[in-house]
Protein backbone atom coordinates (compact mmCIF):
# COMPACT_ATOMS: atom_id res chain seq x y z
CA UNK A 1 0.00 0.00 0.00
CA UNK A 2 2.99 2.35 0.50
CA UNK A 3 4.00 2.19 -3.17
CA UNK A 4 3.14 5.05 -5.49
CA UNK A 5 -0.06 4.23 -7.31
CA UNK A 6 -1.63 5.91 -10.33
CA UNK A 7 -4.55 5.26 -12.61
CA UNK A 8 -2.18 4.20 -15.39
CA UNK A 9 -0.27 1.80 -13.12
CA UNK A 10 -3.45 0.14 -11.85
CA UNK A 11 -4.95 -0.06 -15.35
CA UNK A 12 -1.75 -1.76 -16.51
CA UNK A 13 -2.02 -4.35 -13.73
CA UNK A 14 -5.66 -4.97 -14.70
CA UNK A 15 -4.58 -5.27 -18.36
CA UNK A 16 -6.98 -2.54 -19.49
CA UNK A 17 -6.54 0.84 -21.12
CA UNK A 18 -6.61 3.79 -18.73
CA UNK A 19 -9.96 4.99 -20.06
CA UNK A 20 -11.71 1.63 -19.92
CA UNK A 21 -10.44 0.88 -16.42
CA UNK A 22 -11.54 4.33 -15.25
CA UNK A 23 -15.08 4.01 -16.69
CA UNK A 24 -15.75 0.43 -15.56
CA UNK A 25 -14.36 1.06 -12.09
CA UNK A 26 -16.35 4.28 -11.68
CA UNK A 27 -19.56 2.44 -12.58
CA UNK A 28 -18.94 -0.54 -10.31
CA UNK A 29 -17.49 1.29 -7.32
CA UNK A 30 -19.44 4.52 -7.54
CA UNK A 31 -16.22 6.54 -7.28
CA UNK A 32 -13.01 7.11 -9.20
CA UNK A 33 -10.08 4.70 -8.99
CA UNK A 34 -7.83 7.09 -7.07
CA UNK A 35 -10.60 8.14 -4.69
CA UNK A 36 -11.13 4.46 -3.90
CA UNK A 37 -7.38 4.00 -3.34
CA UNK A 38 -7.35 7.01 -0.99
CA UNK A 39 -10.30 5.67 1.02
CA UNK A 40 -8.84 2.17 1.23
CA UNK A 41 -5.56 3.56 2.53
CA UNK A 42 -7.35 5.63 5.15
CA UNK A 43 -9.60 2.73 6.14
CA UNK A 44 -6.58 0.47 6.58
CA UNK A 45 -4.90 3.23 8.55
CA UNK A 46 -7.93 3.57 10.84
CA UNK A 47 -7.91 -0.19 11.46
CA UNK A 48 -4.23 -0.07 12.40
CA UNK A 49 -4.71 3.00 14.60
CA UNK A 50 -7.51 1.21 16.47
CA UNK A 51 -6.20 -2.37 16.64
CA UNK A 52 -2.41 -1.99 16.96
CA UNK A 53 0.12 -0.05 19.00
CA UNK A 54 2.11 1.04 15.93
CA UNK A 55 3.39 4.61 15.90
CA UNK A 56 1.12 6.94 13.94
CA UNK A 57 4.03 8.03 11.74
CA UNK A 58 4.79 4.39 10.86
CA UNK A 59 1.12 3.83 9.98
CA UNK A 60 1.18 6.94 7.81
CA UNK A 61 4.30 5.89 5.90
CA UNK A 62 3.12 2.29 5.49
CA UNK A 63 -0.07 3.52 3.85
CA UNK A 64 1.49 5.87 1.34
CA UNK A 65 1.40 9.18 3.21
CA UNK A 66 4.67 11.08 3.00
CA UNK A 67 4.55 12.70 6.42
CA UNK A 68 2.54 12.91 9.64
CA UNK A 69 0.87 16.22 8.73
CA UNK A 70 -0.51 15.01 5.38
CA UNK A 71 -1.78 11.83 7.03
CA UNK A 72 -3.45 13.72 9.88
CA UNK A 73 -5.24 16.14 7.54
CA UNK A 74 -6.54 13.35 5.29
CA UNK A 75 -7.57 11.21 8.27
CA UNK A 76 -9.48 14.08 9.89
CA UNK A 77 -11.30 14.92 6.64
CA UNK A 78 -12.56 11.34 6.38
CA UNK A 79 -13.23 10.45 10.02
CA UNK A 80 -13.83 13.83 11.67
CA UNK A 81 -10.97 13.51 14.16
CA UNK A 82 -7.20 13.12 14.21
CA UNK A 83 -5.61 9.65 14.35
CA UNK A 84 -4.55 10.34 17.94
CA UNK A 85 -8.11 11.21 19.00
CA UNK A 86 -9.43 8.20 17.08
CA UNK A 87 -7.14 5.93 19.13
CA UNK A 88 -8.13 7.67 22.39
CA UNK A 89 -11.85 7.11 21.68
CA UNK A 90 -11.26 3.37 21.42
CA UNK A 91 -13.20 3.00 18.17
CA UNK A 92 -12.83 -0.52 16.73
CA UNK A 93 -13.68 -0.48 13.01
CA UNK A 94 -14.00 -3.70 10.98
CA UNK A 95 -11.61 -4.45 8.15
CA UNK A 96 -12.43 -2.65 4.92
CA UNK A 97 -13.92 -5.16 2.48
CA UNK A 98 -12.27 -5.34 -0.91
CA UNK A 99 -14.28 -4.48 -4.00
CA UNK A 100 -14.70 -7.57 -6.20
CA UNK A 101 -14.99 -6.16 -9.70
CA UNK A 102 -15.22 -9.62 -11.27
CA UNK A 103 -18.11 -10.82 -9.13
CA UNK A 104 -21.08 -11.85 -11.24
CA UNK A 105 -24.28 -10.29 -9.96
CA UNK A 106 -27.74 -11.62 -10.65
CA UNK A 107 -29.72 -9.13 -12.70
CA UNK A 108 -33.26 -9.99 -13.84
CA UNK A 109 -32.76 -8.19 -17.14
CA UNK A 110 -29.43 -9.87 -17.87
CA UNK A 111 -30.35 -13.22 -16.38
CA UNK A 112 -27.10 -12.93 -14.44
CA UNK A 113 -25.11 -14.24 -17.40
CA UNK A 114 -25.05 -12.11 -20.51
CA UNK A 115 -26.72 -9.26 -22.34
CA UNK A 116 -27.86 -9.29 -25.95
CA UNK A 117 -25.80 -7.03 -28.17
CA UNK A 118 -24.54 -6.67 -31.71
CA UNK A 119 -21.28 -5.31 -33.10
CA UNK A 120 -21.52 -2.72 -35.85
CA UNK A 121 -19.27 -0.20 -37.56
CA UNK A 122 -20.51 3.35 -38.02
CA UNK A 123 -18.74 5.72 -40.43
CA UNK A 124 -17.82 9.29 -39.48
CA UNK A 125 -20.85 11.49 -38.92
CA UNK A 126 -21.85 15.11 -38.33
CA UNK A 127 -24.25 16.26 -35.61
CA UNK A 128 -25.99 19.57 -34.86
CA UNK A 129 -27.66 20.13 -31.51
CA UNK A 130 -27.47 21.37 -27.94
CA UNK A 131 -24.68 20.66 -25.47
CA UNK A 132 -24.45 20.27 -21.70
CA UNK A 133 -21.35 20.14 -19.48
CA UNK A 134 -21.67 17.64 -16.63
CA UNK A 135 -19.71 15.14 -14.55
CA UNK A 136 -19.95 11.45 -13.69
CA UNK A 137 -18.85 12.22 -10.13
CA UNK A 138 -21.51 11.72 -7.45
CA UNK A 139 -24.05 10.75 -10.13
CA UNK A 140 -24.38 14.35 -11.34
CA UNK A 141 -24.90 13.17 -14.93
CA UNK A 142 -27.80 10.94 -13.84
CA UNK A 143 -29.64 14.05 -12.69
CA UNK A 144 -28.59 16.63 -15.25
CA UNK A 145 -28.98 14.61 -18.45
CA UNK A 146 -32.66 13.58 -17.93
CA UNK A 147 -33.46 17.20 -16.98
CA UNK A 148 -31.65 18.37 -20.14
CA UNK A 149 -33.77 16.01 -22.25
CA UNK A 150 -36.96 17.33 -20.63
CA UNK A 151 -35.93 20.89 -21.48
CA UNK A 152 -35.07 19.87 -25.04
CA UNK A 153 -38.41 18.11 -25.60
CA UNK A 154 -40.64 20.66 -23.84
CA UNK A 155 -39.17 23.54 -25.85
CA UNK A 156 -39.26 21.68 -29.16
CA UNK A 157 -35.60 22.43 -29.77
CA UNK A 158 -35.32 19.58 -32.27
CA UNK A 159 -37.40 21.50 -34.82
CA UNK A 160 -34.63 24.12 -35.05
CA UNK A 161 -32.00 21.65 -36.28
CA UNK A 162 -31.42 22.11 -40.03
CA UNK A 163 -29.93 19.81 -42.67
CA UNK A 164 -30.88 16.63 -40.81
CA UNK A 165 -30.48 13.29 -42.53
CA UNK A 166 -33.69 11.75 -41.17
CA UNK A 167 -36.26 14.30 -42.32
CA UNK A 168 -39.50 12.31 -42.14
CA UNK A 169 -39.07 10.64 -38.76
CA UNK A 170 -36.52 12.34 -36.47
CA UNK A 171 -33.70 10.22 -35.05
CA UNK A 172 -32.07 11.92 -32.07
CA UNK A 173 -28.69 11.15 -30.55
CA UNK A 174 -27.48 11.72 -27.02
CA UNK A 175 -23.69 11.75 -27.28
CA UNK A 176 -21.22 11.55 -24.38
CA UNK A 177 -17.85 12.95 -25.43
CA UNK A 178 -14.79 14.91 -24.29
CA UNK A 179 -14.29 12.85 -21.12
CA UNK A 180 -11.74 14.09 -18.59
CA UNK A 181 -10.56 11.23 -16.38
CA UNK A 182 -8.97 13.51 -13.79
CA UNK A 183 -12.03 15.66 -13.09
CA UNK A 184 -14.79 13.26 -14.20
CA UNK A 185 -16.24 15.94 -16.46
CA UNK A 186 -17.75 15.30 -19.87
CA UNK A 187 -19.92 16.90 -22.55
CA UNK A 188 -23.38 15.58 -23.44
CA UNK A 189 -24.81 16.56 -26.81
CA UNK A 190 -28.46 16.14 -27.83
CA UNK A 191 -28.81 16.44 -31.58
CA UNK A 192 -29.38 14.88 -34.96
CA UNK A 193 -27.16 13.70 -37.76
CA UNK A 194 -26.87 16.23 -40.57
CA UNK A 195 -25.54 16.40 -44.14
CA UNK A 196 -23.61 19.63 -43.59
CA UNK A 197 -23.18 22.59 -41.24
CA UNK A 198 -24.38 25.38 -43.54
CA UNK A 199 -27.03 27.74 -42.16
CA UNK A 200 -26.88 26.40 -38.58
CA UNK A 201 -28.21 28.92 -35.99
CA UNK A 202 -25.41 30.46 -33.92
CA UNK A 203 -26.69 29.07 -30.60
CA UNK A 204 -26.50 25.44 -31.78
CA UNK A 205 -23.28 23.41 -31.71
CA UNK A 206 -21.77 21.55 -34.65
CA UNK A 207 -19.71 18.44 -33.99
CA UNK A 208 -18.08 15.88 -36.25
CA UNK A 209 -17.23 12.42 -34.92
CA UNK A 210 -14.90 9.80 -36.37
CA UNK A 211 -16.08 6.38 -37.46
CA UNK A 212 -15.81 3.57 -34.93
CA UNK A 213 -16.80 0.02 -34.05
CA UNK A 214 -19.64 -0.19 -31.53
CA UNK A 215 -21.35 -2.73 -29.32
CA UNK A 216 -25.05 -1.90 -29.54
CA UNK A 217 -27.46 -2.64 -26.68
CA UNK A 218 -31.24 -2.21 -26.72
CA UNK A 219 -33.04 -1.22 -23.54
CA UNK A 220 -36.02 -3.36 -22.44
CA UNK A 221 -39.52 -2.35 -23.53
CA UNK A 222 -41.04 -0.24 -20.75
CA UNK A 223 -43.83 2.25 -20.21
CA UNK A 224 -42.85 5.90 -20.77
CA UNK A 225 -42.69 6.65 -17.02
CA UNK A 226 -40.02 3.95 -16.63
CA UNK A 227 -37.97 4.98 -19.67
CA UNK A 228 -35.31 7.07 -17.93
CA UNK A 229 -34.70 4.49 -15.15
CA UNK A 230 -34.46 1.71 -17.77
CA UNK A 231 -31.81 3.66 -19.70
CA UNK A 232 -29.74 4.29 -16.59
CA UNK A 233 -30.00 0.68 -15.40
CA UNK A 234 -28.98 -0.59 -18.84
CA UNK A 235 -25.91 1.66 -18.85
CA UNK A 236 -24.96 0.36 -15.42
CA UNK A 237 -25.54 -3.26 -16.45
CA UNK A 238 -23.25 -2.84 -19.46
CA UNK A 239 -20.36 -1.65 -17.30
CA UNK A 240 -21.03 -3.83 -14.26
CA UNK A 241 -22.00 -7.08 -15.97
CA UNK A 242 -21.16 -7.15 -19.66
CA UNK A 243 -17.77 -5.46 -19.98
CA UNK A 244 -15.89 -7.45 -17.29
CA UNK A 245 -16.64 -10.77 -19.04
CA UNK A 246 -17.04 -9.70 -22.68
CA UNK A 247 -13.49 -9.79 -24.04
CA UNK A 248 -13.99 -6.15 -25.11
CA UNK A 249 -12.98 -2.88 -23.57
CA UNK A 250 -14.10 0.70 -24.11
CA UNK A 251 -12.25 2.30 -27.02
CA UNK A 252 -12.14 5.67 -25.27
CA UNK A 253 -14.02 7.52 -28.02
CA UNK A 254 -17.52 9.11 -27.89
CA UNK A 255 -20.47 6.89 -26.98
CA UNK A 256 -24.09 7.66 -27.76
CA UNK A 257 -27.76 6.86 -27.25
CA UNK A 258 -30.06 6.57 -30.27
CA UNK A 259 -33.73 7.54 -30.05
CA UNK A 260 -35.90 6.73 -33.09
CA UNK A 261 -39.56 5.94 -33.82
CA UNK A 262 -39.54 3.20 -31.18
CA UNK A 263 -39.75 5.86 -28.47
CA UNK A 264 -41.80 8.57 -30.14
CA UNK A 265 -44.82 9.99 -28.22
CA UNK A 266 -47.94 7.84 -28.16
CA UNK A 267 -46.20 4.48 -27.94
CA UNK A 268 -47.44 2.37 -24.98
CA UNK A 269 -44.05 0.65 -24.62
CA UNK A 270 -40.79 2.27 -25.66
CA UNK A 271 -37.07 1.49 -25.98
CA UNK A 272 -33.84 2.84 -27.46
CA UNK A 273 -30.26 1.80 -28.34
CA UNK A 274 -26.97 2.45 -26.59
CA UNK A 275 -23.81 2.53 -28.74
CA UNK A 276 -20.53 1.80 -26.90
CA UNK A 277 -17.25 2.16 -28.86
CA UNK A 278 -15.28 -1.02 -28.29
CA UNK A 279 -12.07 -2.81 -29.14
CA UNK A 280 -10.92 -6.33 -28.37
CA UNK A 281 -9.14 -6.51 -25.04
CA UNK A 282 -5.40 -6.33 -25.61
CA UNK A 283 -5.79 -5.12 -29.19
Amino acid sequence: MAEELSLSRLAQVANFSDFHFHRVFQSMAGESVMEYVRKRRLAKSAYQVAHTELRLLDIALENGFHNHETFTRAFKRMFGMTPADYRKHGIKPPTYAKLNVLQRKYNPYLGGIQMDYRITTKPAYKVVGYELQTSINNGENLQKIPAFWQEYLQNGWGTRIPNRIHRESPVELGICHSFDMESGSMSYLIGMEVDHFEGVPADLVCREFAGAEYAVFTTPLVTPDQFSPSIQSTWKSIFDEWFPHSGYEHAGTPEFELYDERCHPGKPLIQMDIYLPVKRKGA
